[in-house]
């Protein structure tokens, strides 16, 4: 993959305040730089930046609806209704579930929690799902991470005498449903002061409003925070604001004292002895809790993340990691599948978007499969499968493009839809299938700009290796933790040289374990630059060359830093 590097010097006004922010926090200039980059201006909003505090949570009454949730939940347990945690089966959904089942179990036992089955039911509330409540005797139905669109399924639970209180952080249609409060800070009349919790925060929110409400210590929830970066790692949401703060602490939790659940998960994965990261949560953990509902039902990672007892969470874990195996084997299969058929497009190659179907696709892989496209072509694509005779599907995006805008264009041709800027999952029937890539096509071939079909890589500083030490590491990893609006750092080192040592590694030869030095210093910095292979014989000729990289702790050599290596340039490409 050729990328575009984006790389601009700041004014010498700009310089000037980065390098006076940065001398008066203690950290190297290209930190301030950063700080002055994500809107930081005095060395006490650093200092807040840095150090993330829970008493900077919002009060979660400010949120529309909020009240009227409290006391509905207040009056169910009051008169002993039997209460329903419902959610859907995605990272985001199960963790929700998990922390409002886990919260409320301790004051209150006539609950019990519900996953619709990605096959049988569907995204989101179901028909079945609302009978099975109604036959059960539940009085009040909490959804989290879904609902904001069920508006026949919840007038349905209405007619059935059951209540709902929504807990959703998706883009609402025009119309809401009939339930008795709806706690969603997307929606058109929102007051709530920010607006990208994921669906689990805004759970925490809710359960942070009642624990208030009944004079509960806020130590009570803070436990579960565990839960909430999971959430947010795993469904992309921004991680600033009050995102930061719940990520920032969840963090802490799930390094010093996870639930037995998340215990069991990092045990498996392979992190349990050592300090977890969000890119851990990313690749590791989300995608073990998502096969549950990928491969089987999103009801065990529930009870996973419930669990009291190590043993069975152990077992459970060890069940969902075989679910995880089996996906990245359908995966593979699906990908390659996925990439011929594009291949085979008439015109593909002119195409702005990516949209295949094929009807024989296993339903709890393809937003995957989308992703894979994604990245190979970047392009938004869309890949749609046949279940229960209905074409079903999952959309996913290249940076900067609105693909939930996209899929609600082509909304007269759909069943249902829903998400966000860069995911959206949608349905339609069969016949509709042609009419809906052709309609996505076109709306994405009219706004997409040039810029977002071409990956690029956004540096934010230049260093040397003089720069690069474990101080500079320690400060660096204040900004932490990363993700959208609060990405990696990314530097550049221009005219760099092999020392002699670097080498191919890797099952497939497809990595370069780097020994690098730059003019300006006799450092020798360790790196390592992931499937870039292909460069190694340039960078044996001993000639100059450009990267850009992370900074990273070296796992293998506690104390020491290495980079890892985004791209290299040999000057004849500069």
């Amino acid at each position: 993959m050729i990328y575009k590097w984006n790389y601009e010097l700041p004014s010498p006004e700009v310089k000037c305040a980065e390098e006076q922010l940065a001398q008066e926090a203690g950290v190297h200039p290209a930190l301030g730089h950063l700080l002055v980059q994500r809107g930081f201006t005095t060395p006490h909003e650093a200092k807040r930046f840095f150090r993330p505090q829970l008493a900077d949570l919002h009060d979660p009454f400010l949120m529309n609806d909020m009240q009227e949730a409290v006391d509905r939940l207040n009056e169910a347990m009051i008169r002993k209704e039997r209460i329903m945690v419902y959610g859907d089966y995605d990272v985001d959904g199960c963790t929700a579930v998990a922390l409002v089942y886990k919260f409320l179990r301790d004051f209150y036992p006539n609950i019990d929690y519900y996953i619709p089955d990605r096959y049988d039911e569907g995204y989101g509330v179901s028909k079945k799902g609302v009978e099975f409540a109604a036959e059960t005797g539940v009085g009040l139905i909490i959804v989290l991470d879904c609902g904001i669109k069920a508006v026949e399924e919840i007038a349905y639970a209405k007619e059935l005498g059951i209540d709902f209180i929504i807990c959703d952080h998706h883009v609402p249609d025009a119309e809401l449903p009939c339930a008795v409060a709806i706690l969603n800070p997307k929606r058109e009349d929102n007051r709530y002061p920010y607006t990208d919790l994921s669906g689990c925060g805004v759970g925490f929110k809710f359960m942070q409003a009642f624990a208030q409400s009944n004079g509960i210590e806020f130590n009570q929830l803070h436990q579960l925070l565990d839960l909430c970066v999971i959430s947010i790692a795993s469904d992309i949401v921004p991680i600033m604001g009050e995102n930061r703060i719940l990520a920032y602490h969840g963090l802490r939790i799930l390094n010093s004292k996870p639930s037995v659940g998340l215990k069991a998960v990092c045990e498996v994965c392979g992190v349990g002895e050592r300090e977890v990261t969000m890119n851990d949560i990313i690749f590791k953990i989300g995608p073990r809790l998502n096969a549950s509902g990928r491969m089987q039902n999103g009801k065990e990672a529930v009870q996973l993340l419930v669990e009291r007892n190590y043993p069975e969470a152990l077992e459970l874990a060890n069940l969902i990691d075989q679910y995880n195996d089996a996906r990245k084997d359908l995966d593979k299969q699906m990908t390659e599948e996925a990439i011929e058929m594009a291949k085979a497009t008439p015109g593909i190659d002119d195409h702005r978007s990516v949209v295949i179907y094929n009807e024989a696709w296993h339903k709890g892989v393809i937003g995957i499969v989308a992703s894979r496209l994604t990245e190979l072509y970047y392009r938004p694509a869309v890949v749609l499968t046949r279940s229960e005779g209905i074409a079903t599907g999952s959309a996913r995006s290249v940076s900067g493009f609105d693909v939930y805008s996209a899929v609600q264009h082509c909304a007269d041709l759909l069943e249902n839809f829903g998400g966000h800027t860069y995911a959206a999952g949608l349905s339609l029937k069969v016949e509709n299938v042609e009419a809906f890539k052709q309609r996505f096509e076109a709306y994405v071939a009219e706004h997409i700009l040039d810029e977002q079909t071409q990956p690029t890589l956004d540096i934010d500083a230049q260093l040397d290796f003089s720069d690069i030490n474990m101080k500079f590491y320690q400060d660096l990893k204040k900004f932490s933790p990363f993700g959208p609006g609060n990405p990696k750092p990314i530097f550049f080192t221009p005219r760099v040289y092999d020392y002699g040592t670097s080498k191919v590694v890797g099952r497939g030869q497809e990595h370069i374990k780097l020994e690098l030095v730059d003019n300006k210093s006799s450092n020798v910095m360790n790196g390592i630059a992931f499937g870039q292979s292909s460069q190694a014989r340039y960078i044996k000729t001993k000639q100059a060359f450009d990267i850009c990289y992370s900074v990273e702790e070296n796992t293998h050599k506690r104390g020491e830093v290495q980079l890892q290596i985004e791209d290299i340039r040999p000057l004849e490409q500069a």
